[in-house]
């Protein structure tokens, strides 16, 4: 995206001030809804600023993921359990206010003093990427070609194995002298005679 420098310039102002209200939100709210539509708003302010990097796959997956998964997946959470418990007073707890704000302090610090000595010139010579989706897809299939395949395999194992521990109120009861049985090979209950069965 080719915009004038000013308006760059005033866009990513907009977005840094919008990604730092809504994590202030986010931390400070104790309406635990709000500060999950909040975080949304964070991701959503921080993919247009990929899309002011030109990184409009980057951007796109920041929405489809983060947005359209991770913040709706907190709000099912939220809203599934809806417990709502008041706050009892910790004994200690101004110990771990104070600790919890010298972790913070610290991180802050280091963070700044990187974003301080980080030389933040653009190097005009480096090639233009016009179609950057068409790049990243090259270099997944050639230079990144065994990290990618492995991704795919760690991704696949984690949800087979979200699916197992999901279902696991559909597995039978193990008899004493069936002792080799695994939940891999245990044919499934219906819910309903789970249920009647209790």
């Amino acid at each position: 995206m080719n915009l004038a420098e000013g308006v760059q310039y005033i866009s990513f102002l907009i977005l840094a001030f919008l990604v730092i209200g809504a994590a202030l939100g986010v931390v400070l709210l104790s309406n635990i809804v709000y500060s999950a539509f909040l975080l949304g708003g964070v991701f959503l302010s921080i993919s247009g600023i990929y899309i002011l990097l030109n990184a409009d796959f980057v951007a796109a997956a920041q929405v489809l993921v983060y947005v359209g998964a991770v913040s709706v997946l907190i709000l099912f959470a939220i809203m599934l359990v809806n417990k709502r418990e008041d706050f009892s007073k910790i004994p200690g707890r101004w110990l771990r206010n104070l600790s919890t704000a010298l972790v913070c302090t610290g991180i802050f610090a280091l963070l700044s003093t990187m974003v301080l000595i980080t030389p933040w010139q653009i190097n005009e010579t480096g090639p233009f990427v016009e179609n950057t989706l068409v790049t990243i897809g090259k270099h997944f299939f050639s230079d990144y070609l065994l990290p990618f395949e492995l991704v795919s395999v760690l991704l696949l194992m984690a949800m087979v194995g979200a699916i197992i521990l999901a279902r696991r109120d559909l597995i039978p009861e193990l008899s004493q002298e069936d002792k080799t049985a695994t939940a891999l090979t245990l044919p499934e209950r219906p819910r309903e005679l789970t249920s009647a069965s209790k």
